[in-house]
């Protein structure tokens, strides 16, 4: 790699946040400190903080669709799409085919992703092939997250097994908090927007009595559980209070959790449905609110790709968007420009914590560190327009939206993997 100095560039880890330079020589932060002078290949101009210097992002909750539907994404699209996010690790989510229940599938998502620069954790399933009936054994097996993600746990003695289990096995236990009695066939919120268009509606209940039920298990074994794609304030509210009675409880949010509202799919457009789906302007700002105060400990995209034809009938479309590309600069422009959240706590909330919770080394900006990181464009404005998307899939909800902030450099063990400066 080519030795790049960077001049005048904002450093932010999550714990320090100011204005220096930094020398990377041979895949290496050589030096970094406020007026250095050394020979580069290159010298890049920070101009006084506006490009940021972060550790590499870490999004653990993403579908990649390999093994079984690479027709809508694969290993190397994917990884491609979150280098170009300044994503430099991500977990993928066991919903494949076959289900990531073995290591045998372990092993061939992790051998496919070494190219990549992006390191790539399985996620294995709670239950065998995602089926709710017996526990999956994964101790020792290479993975550091279980879930059923997709559809939750629905037998709550499963779930408080494998919670009792990983407590001596270390592993995350993460659930896909839905009471699908309750949804019913709902496809959107229910309530105003699902009311007006005649469609079955999701009701936060659903959400909200599964966060409970885990909260309980959890509490009860004394173990680690972890709430994925938090969408309403209740569950912001359960979670905010179990925290207080020192339950090890941890959650994610998804950038349009806290941009967008039910009002969306008014346009009857399937890009705008996810699950969960979007809620009210109340869920929005719990969202935002918890974000700001601690509850909620990650920012993830839940990337789900899915194609043109897959997405073009809104009744019969398959929930879910991509998001790793627009992940960052979401965040900015709603939180970082609005003055809600600092950067150094978007770092801790899409970098540190992630690889916190999973128990993985969080890159270092510091002299003989290996490079790891994303350079940031903090003013840059961008059309967000899908067909320049790196993904296979373009089903982004945020579509024709001019963002605020990009990432323009990804370095991952010491290698440029994506550069828009040049």
């Amino acid at each position: 790699m080519e030795s790049i100095l960077f001049k005048n560039i904002r450093i932010t880890d999550g714990t320090k946040d100011g204005v220096g330079d930094v020398l990377i020589e041979d895949g290496e932060i050589k030096n970094i400190i406020r007026g250095l002078t050394a020979p580069a290949d290159r010298v890049i101009d920070g101009g006084n903080g506006r490009l940021a210097m972060i550790p590499g992002l870490f999004d653990m909750h993403v579908h990649f669709r390999d093994p079984g539907q690479t027709h809508k994404e694969d290993i190397l699209t994917g990884c491609s799409a979150a280098l170009a996010g300044g994503v430099t690790g991500v977990a993928c989510m066991p919903n494949t085919d076959p289900p990531i229940d073995n290591i045998d599938t372990v092993q061939y998502i992790t051998k496919k992703a070494k190219v990549t620069g992006v390191g790539v954790y399985p996620v294995g399933c709670i239950t065998q092939r995602m089926e709710g009936r017996e526990l999956y054994a994964w101790a020792n097996l290479g993975v550091k997250m279980i879930s059923d993600d997709g559809r939750p746990v629905e037998n709550a003695e499963l779930m408080r097994k494998a919670l009792e289990h990983s407590t001596s096995n270390g592993l995350l236990v993460a659930s896909h908090c839905e009471d699908l009695a309750i949804i019913n066939g709902g496809i959107i919120n229910k309530g105003e927007v699902s009311e007006k268009l005649g469609v079955p509606g999701m009701d936060r209940a659903s959400e909200d009595n599964m966060t409970a039920r885990e909260i309980g298990l959890a509490e009860s074994a004394g173990a680690r559980v972890h709430i994925c794609h938090v969408s309403t304030k209740g569950s912001v509210e359960i979670i905010r209070e179990a925290k207080k009675r020192g339950v090890k409880v941890t959650c994610e949010t998804c950038p349009h959790y806290f941009t967008y509202t039910e009002q969306k799919l008014l346009s009857m457009d399937a890009d705008y449905r996810m699950n969960p789906p979007l809620r009210t302007e109340e869920d929005r700002a719990a969202i935002i609110e918890g974000l700001m105060d601690g509850t909620i400990d990650c920012i993830v995209t839940d990337h789900a790709p899915h194609t043109k034809n897959e997405k073009a009938d809104f009744l019969k479309a398959p929930n879910g968007v991509v998001g790793l590309e627009t992940s960052l600069a979401v965040t900015l422009t709603q939180l970082y420009h609005t003055k809600k959240l600092s950067l150094k706590r978007i770092v801790q909330l899409m970098s540190v914590n992630p690889r916190k919770l999973l128990r993985i080394p969080v890159p270092a900006l510091e002299r003989g560190a290996r490079a790891e990181i994303a350079v940031v464009d903090l003013a840059r404005e961008w059309e967000v327009v899908p067909d320049k998307l790196h993904s296979k899939s373009r089903n982004t909800a945020f579509k024709g939206e001019t963002l605020m902030g990009k990432n323009v450099m990804t370095i991952s063990n010491g290698r440029i993997r994506y550069d828009c400066l040049k």
